[in-house]
């Protein structure tokens, strides 16, 4: 038969069989199940899901405990879900999550990305307010300790440390935090909390807010943030973009496998 380009649609009954066992065994809330209480959750006989057992096993996709005599899922499963998580595009996951925020919010919501000891943008969609110029543009990094996205970066990158300088920090307003001392207490705060926010710290018209983006290994994959005009998006609009803000970042770390 030619290539048709349409999935085929006609199944084989013990590959499904096969991928209803996998399915129970991934549901079961202590992760390990017998023969029989398979059978009884699939509804199928026994002696079949025994052989559906013995062949996932056999392929590594399943364990054997023999102390117990119970089943739970194998190494190869892991090994799969590694294959598909490694090729999922965060930018694609996060786009429409960016999007939802400017709609809800009207203010411009970023992805940054980790880029050695910096937070990168990726991309961004832009505040529904023509006349404001937003600083975001894609390769664009951030101020570590005077963003709210950098002090994501600090709280949750795999350093997980604020190093001491010579001297003071950097400062670029009246409000840039330029004692290291200072910016310690600030990154733990937002470890604690999972969101970090930056008030006319990097420019003085300008204010943001942030949170991490997770990977199924609990490192830090990316930043959501939403950012806006001082006079507009002000700490109260903050508070109210919260939730949505912390929302989406779990979304996004979810479909990431977090």
């Amino acid at each position: 038969m030619g290539r048709t380009g349409v999935p085929a649609v006609r199944t084989l009954a013990a590959v499904a069989r096969a991928t209803q066992v996998l399915d129970t065994l991934g549901a079961a809330p202590g992760g390990e199940l017998g023969t029989s209480e398979i059978s009884r959750r699939t509804a199928i006989n026994a002696a079949t899901v025994s052989r559906v057992l013995a062949t996932l096993t056999a392929a590594g996709y399943v364990e054997h405990l023999p102390d117990s005599g119970r089943y739970r899922l194998g190494a190869r499963v892991l090994q799969l879900a590694n294959a598909v998580l490694a090729r999922l595009d965060v930018r694609a996951l996060a786009r429409p999550f960016l999007e939802d925020l400017v709609d809800r919010h009207g203010e411009t919501a970023t992805l940054s990305l980790p880029a050695g000891d910096e937070a990168v943008t990726a991309d961004f969609v832009p505040g529904r307010a023509g006349t404001v110029i937003s600083v975001a543009r894609v390769g664009r990094p951030s101020v570590a300790h005077a963003t709210a996205v950098g002090k994501v970066m600090l709280a949750f990158g795999r350093d997980g440390v604020v190093a001491d300088p010579d001297g003071p920090l950097t400062g670029y307003t009246s409000r840039t935090i330029t004692d290291p001392a200072a910016l310690r207490r600030e990154v733990e705060r937002i470890r604690l909390e999972g969101v970090a926010r930056a008030v006319g710290e990097r420019e003085p018209d300008l204010n943001a807010v942030a949170v991490p983006v997770l990977d199924a290994r609990g490192d830090l994959a990316a930043v959501l943030g939403l950012q806006g005009p001082a006079a507009r998006f002000t700490p109260d609009a903050m508070d109210v973009a919260r939730p949505a803000l912390v929302q989406a970042g779990r979304e996004v770390s979810r479909a990431l496998g977090a």
